[in-house]
């Protein structure tokens, strides 16, 4: 391999496919249709100024969470009867900063302390689902009504996944939830803070002001790109997507049309930031609400990276369990979202 060749490939191993999909597209549509080029990249600098208030109370929210170290108070609700114990795993699940994705050292770390499944799973469903971050950008782009019922839904589809999973364990279900490779790769309760690490005015500690600058520049460029393809995804699509195939396909009001945006949700969703002007674009176009609502929250749950990371966690059974209690709540939320829209 030449010289030249070996520098490409180490230059291109460092740009970002997310940035690097936005500039190959940009390109491509200045060659095809300039002026939409033009139109597109107008329409997205406007839509990241309308939401940048939104960004950054997003971003403050989730490094001040990392930086105190709060993550101590998630473990504290797993305690007490089954019941209650699933009812604050739902409501903490709903407002915590945690991915799909990122969520699972914490739920290994919880089921090898001995956590009962059934509070983990109510809040395993319901922490993907909403978050600081996620309200004030949901918010921002679909607007406040939108949010609340998104957060309760959260709430809702978590309590649903606890109880279900309770249920079913006093029928002598799921007695190991996690494989084998899981329970012996260290995650323990070491992946929580203790409670003598939570300092909630933490600025006067250097390392926590570090930790908190970190993570709101790495959260910073993780939404700035997403936010930034997706405002353009939308562009194009408000450009050359006709309403009347929106309305076709998945617009309505019917039970079936929020059936279709939930199976939809999952292999088409990127992620919960990049899904939301998306969706509101469809909504735009004639898209249900409620479909917009049940698309979002089978993403969240279900989406092929999220499944995957679940897969690799939970034996069968449990993983099993959790899609299908996520498809259910997404579902329902989402027809009784339509219902109330």
């Amino acid at each position: 391999m030449t010289q030249l060749a070996l520098a490409t490939r180490r230059y291109s191993s460092r740009i970002d496919p997310a940035w690097l999909l936005l500039a190959v597209a940009l390109l491509a549509l200045a060659l095809v249709d300039a002026t939409q080029a033009r139109a597109s990249l107008g329409f997205t600098v406007d839509a990241l100024i309308g939401v940048s208030p939104f960004l950054a109370l997003s971003l403050g929210a989730a490094a001040y969470a990392k930086a105190s170290g709060a993550d101590y108070l998630i473990v504290k609700v797993f305690s007490g009867h089954m019941a209650s114990m699933i009812l604050a795993a739902a409501l903490i699940g709903a407002v915590s900063p945690f991915c799909s994705c990122g969520v699972i050292p914490l739920i290994a770390a919880l089921l090898n302390m001995g956590v009962p499944l059934a509070p983990v799973m109510a809040f395993w469903l319901a922490s993907p689902l909403m978050d600081p971050s996620m309200f004030f950008l949901t918010a921002g782009t679909l607007g406040i009504p939108f949010a609340v019922y998104k957060t309760a839904a959260a709430v809702g589809v978590g309590l649903l996944g606890g109880l279900v999973t309770w249920l079913l364990m006093r029928g002598g279900a799921f007695a190991q939830p996690l494989r084998q490779a899981a329970r012996s790769c260290g995650c323990t309760s070491k992946a929580v803070s203790s409670p003598d690490e939570i300092r909630w005015r933490f600025w006067g500690d250097a390392d926590r002001r570090a930790t908190f600058r970190q993570n709101a520049i790495k959260n910073g460029l993780f939404l700035g790109k997403w936010l930034t393809l997706a405002f353009f995804l939308e562009s194009l699509m408000l450009a050359y997507i006709p309403a009347e195939m929106v309305t076709a396909t998945i617009g309505g009001e019917g039970w079936l049309t929020v059936l279709a945006a939930t199976l939809v949700g999952v292999p088409a969703y990127l992620n919960g930031y990049a899904a939301l002007p998306l969706i509101g674009g469809l909504i735009e176009q004639g898209m249900a609400p409620g479909a917009g609502m049940a698309f979002l929250l089978a993403g969240g749950v279900s989406s092929i990276p999220a499944a995957l990371a679940v897969w690799a966690l939970a034996r069968w059974p449990v993983f099993l369990t959790y899609l299908g209690l996520a498809f259910i709540g997404a579902f329902g939320f989402g027809l009784a979202f339509t219902w109330l829209s």
